[in-house]
This record gives structure tokens, C-alpha cells and sequence, in this order.
């Protein structure tokens, strides 16, 4: 164990714990908990929103990937970052104004306060969704941090996923979005700082070394040194679509992203999180796809039990102890401010949509804000159960949740923004199709040939056009107009 790295982790959690508990003390109700009541700047929120969007699964899982695969993976980048560009450009701001339009705090609020014929529905069937697949998320991200741990300190990874699982729970815990977002910023640029040194310090490694990328491309299988993976005909939309196809999951569908979105302050902070996001989106996966093909170069394939785990052995190998902690602290960061930022969502599914507004319990404020911080407990705890045992990968179960919420919500989300004859059955189904379809199409062969995240988003937006057409809201219209005079 290497206490030089070992020190650096403890005083990194201890300094995001601080900002965590510092964060709290401004005056805490239950809608600054939520979101923020509208206190944060624009460049924070873009940090925050992209560090939450992209989790341990781009340091550990994309990076691994692409070693695994070659020069094909740079569709995943490519399709990634196309959605985060497309997002920001044309969605934050529509979510900002949306948000002040309804005077909502959650993604399903949203949905349920805009089609209001059947709003509880809405609100119960988005919540099971959303906490069905994020639940298995955050354990996902879990599972990440044990295996950094073991790569690491050698350390049992059911230690370290019980590490992480407490410094995650004490961040959301205490703060609830600020504190999230504050931390997410710090992390954010810590992800990036690895994400754009390391694969300078790889390829200074490599051409020092006489190696070569490009005949290691070559040596290392028959497909990793064509751009489409070798394939032809048919496959090649196949291979397209599948890795192509996360595009689709930003398109608004992801709460804890859409979130971001909805706390925007006004037009000038949204335009400053644009280009914030934009430049850190190129930068990042520029970065991860050449640490990806420098591993090519540098380790044999079969190297590795576990291809998750290139990255942070890239760093011990090439990086002095001292440099090593810092870096390697960069991919915990990813790992926690995603896992906080989904337990935030639950927490809001729960609190806000289901037992504020369905329910409609008569609770005080400072109830809801207790309930709220339980509801983190309890899917924090729930989390860590699922990463001890689970042995899934992070790309696959990653992959399903952005299939299963991001595939499902943002036909809904686009539907609803674009197109006015989209009616509250449409949304119902939108939302019941695509989670059954999810479960149904990686419980099968089908998610082998063509991905779940592609198959989804159709899936669930045909569904929401057929049944809109067929069953429109009588009211919806004259809602509308009644909103709009308000406004």
C-alpha cells in the first residue's frame, strides 16, 4: 500500500465532506434542497452537470472500451458528445423556462404538471422508473470505487465500496443540491485535469519507448485498427447505432442532468454553462479515447482480468506517487459525484413528487426536508447492497439505466417540448413501453445485436405518437391558455 496516495485520498474526502457540510449551512428548505432555489451560477452548474453525466463509466468503463475494442469506440465518443452539444444548445434553456413556467422542481413534476389530466399517474409511474434503474446506478458507481481500490491499495473491495458509499451519503446528505453541485465543481475539474494529463504523459511514454500505436492497432486483433471495427454490410449500421446510440439518452431524459437544466437562473448563466460544458465535453473525450489507444500500445491484450481497471493502472505505472494520488482521485470524484447526484433524483422522486404532490400528506416543510435526507440514507444504503453483489460490468449496467431512463424520458421530453398534439395517455405509454421494453430487450440476445439505448428511444416515441393521436387531451388546450395568460 502506498501511503503517499493513500494520505492524498483521505484528505480528498475529507475535503469534499467539508465543502459538503459548509455548503449546508445556507438556510435550508425543502426546494433549495431539491434544487437549489435558483442560487447557483451557470459555470457551476455546467462543472456539476457534466462531471454527474459522465460517472466512473468514462475513466474506468469508456477508457477500458476502447483498449478493448480500438479505433471503433470513437463512435461512443462521438455520439456522447453530439448529445451533451445538442442539450445544452437546445434543451437547458427550454428546461429553464419550463421550470419557471410550472413552478417545478423534478423532471416528473414537470411531466405531470404539464398534462394534468392524469398528473398521479405521471408522477408513480416516472418515480418507479427512475428509481428502478438508479438505484442499480448508483451501485454501479459503487462498485467502481471497489475496484479502485483494489487496483489502488490492494485493499478488499467491499471495504472501499463501503468508503465510498459513507463520503457519498454525507455529501447528498447534509447539503442536498448545493452541497451536490458545490462538490460536483471541484471534482468536475479533477476529472478533467486526469482526462487531459495522463494521455499527454502516455504518448510521451510511447514514443519514448519506440512503441507505436498504430502497429499495436494492428497486432492487437483484426478489427481494433479500422475505424468500423472491421465490419461490413449491414453490420456496419449495427455497429453504428450501438455505439452511436447513447446520443439518444441526453436528449433530457436523464433527471439528474435535466436538473442542471431546471436551475438555471436565466438566459446569461445558461449561455456561460454552454460553452462551459462544450469545451470540457471535447476535452474530456478527446483525452479518454487517446488513453485508451495509448493502452493498446503499452500493455498486451489478456493483460488484464478486468479491462475497467486500465486507466488507474496506467497512472501507478507512468506517474510518481505524489502525482498518482492526485490523479487517481480524479476518477473517485467521477465516481461520487455521479452516485450523489442520483441519489438526489431518488431523493426528489420520492419526496416531491410522491409524497408532496400525490400523496399530498400534510407535511411541514422542515417533514419534507427530514424525509428527504432519509429517502438518501435509504438509496445510498440500497446502492451498496446492490455493488457487493453484483459482479456486472459499469459500461453494461450503465448502458441499461441510460437506456431504460435516458431512452424512455427523452422521447418524452422531446414530444412534449415539440410537439403540441402529444397528450398525457401518450406520455403514460411513452413511459410504461419503454421501461418494459428495456427489461424485455436486455433480458434477451436481442441487446447483443442491436443496443437497448437505440431501440428504446423508438420504441417508447412510437408508442407516444400512436397513442396521443389516438387518445388526445380534451383539456390540454385550454390549460395551456390559461397558463400563458398567468404568464
Amino acid at each position: 500500500m502506498d501511503y503517499i496516495i493513500l494520505t492524498e485520498f483521505v484528505l480528498y474526502f475529507l475535503l469534499i465532506i467539508g465543502v459538503g457540510y459548509f455548503t449546508s449551512r445556507t438556510k435550508m428548505s425543502h426546494d433549495v434542497f431539491i434544487l437549489g432555489g435558483k442560487k447557483l451560477p451557470g459555470w457551476a452548474l455546467a462543472f456539476s452537470e457534466r462531471a454527474t453525466g459522465e460517472s466512473a463509466w468514462l475513466l474506468l468503463g469508456f477508457t477500458g472500451f476502447v483498449f478493448a475494442t480500438g479505433l471503433s469506440g470513437i463512435w461512443v465518443a462521438a455520439g456522447i458528445a453530439s448529445g451533451i452539444i445538442f442539450a445544452w444548445a437546445f434543451l437547458s434553456r427550454k428546461f429553464m423556462r419550463e421550470a419557471e413556467k410550472y413552478n417545478v422542481l423534478t423532471l416528473p413534476d414537470y411531466l405531470a404538471t404539464k398534462f394534468g389530466e392524469k398528473a398521479k399517474m405521471i408522477r408513480w409511474l416516472a418515480t418507479i422508473l427512475i428509481a428502478s434503474f438508479f438505484v442499480f446506478y448508483v451501485g454501479a458507481q459503487l462498485a467502481g470505487a471497489g475496484k479502485l481500490f483494489l487496483t489502488t491499495f490492494e485493499m478488499n473491495e467491499t471495504a472501499g465500496i463501503i468508503i465510498a458509499t459513507l463520503v457519498i451519503i454525507a455529501t447528498a446528505f447534509f447539503g442536498g443540491f448545493i452541497s451536490v453541485v458545490w462538490t460536483d465543481m471541484i471534482q468536475s475539474i479533477m476529472m478533467l485535469i486526469t482526462l487531459c494529463v495522463l494521455p499527454i504523459v502516455a504518448l510521451i511514454y510511447v514514443w519514448t519507448n519506440d512503441l507505436s500505436i498504430a502497429e499495436s492497432l494492428i497486432t492487437a486483433g483484426p478489427s481494433f485498427n479500422a475505424w468500423l471495427g472491421g465490419t461490413t454490410g449491414f453490420a456496419i449500421g449495427v455497429l453504428f447505432f450501438n455505439n452511436f446510440s447513447w446520443f439518444f439518452g441526453y436528449l433530457g431524459g436523464q433527471p439528474q442532468l435535466s436538473a442542471r437544466f431546471m436551475a438555471l437562473k436565466n438566459e446569461k448563466e445558461a449561455k456561460q454553462g454552454i460553452w462551459i460544458a462544450v469545451i470540457w465535453t471535447l476535452l474530456a473525450y478527446t483525452g479518454a479515447f487517446v488513453i485508451g489507444l495509448a493502452a493498446i500500445a503499452m500493455y498486451k491484450q489478456g493483460s488484464f482480468v478486468d479491462v475497467e481497471i486500465v486507466l488507474p493502472q496506467m497512472i501507478i505505472d507512468l506517474m510518481p506517487p505524489w502525482i498518482s494520488g492526485l490523479l487517481l482521485a480524479g476518477i473517485m470524484a467521477a465516481i461520487i459525484t455521479t452516485a450523489n447526484s442520483q441519489l438526489m433524483v431518488v431523493t426528489s422522486s420520492v419526496s416531491e413528487d410522491i409524497i408532496h404532490k400525490t400523496l399530498g400528506l400534510n407535511v411541514t416543510d422542515r417533514q419534507l426536508l427530514l424525509i428527504s435526507r432519509m429517502t438518501v440514507l435509504l438509496a445510498g444504503v440500497t446502492g451498496m447492497i446492490i455493488a457487493l453483489f453484483s459482479d456486472s460490468l459499469l459500461y453494461l449496467v450503465v448502458s441499461w439505466a441510460w437506456a431504460g431512463v435516458g431512452g424512455t424520458l427523452s422521447p418524452a421530453i422531446l414530444l412534449t417540448f415539440f410537439w403540441k398534439r402529444y397528450s398525457s395517455v401518450g406520455l403514460i405509454t411513452t413511459i410504461i413501453s419503454g421501461f418494459v421494453f428495456t427489461v424485455i430487450w436486455i433480458s434477451t440476445p436481442l441487446d447483443g445485436m442491436i443496443t437497448s439505448r437505440f431501440t428504446t428511444f423508438f420504441i417508447a416515441s412510437i408508442f407516444g405518437i400512436i397513442f396521443s393521436l389516438i387518445f388526445p387531451d380534451s383539456q390540454q388546450k385550454k390549460k395551456e391558455s390559461v397558463i400563458e395568460q398567468r404568464v
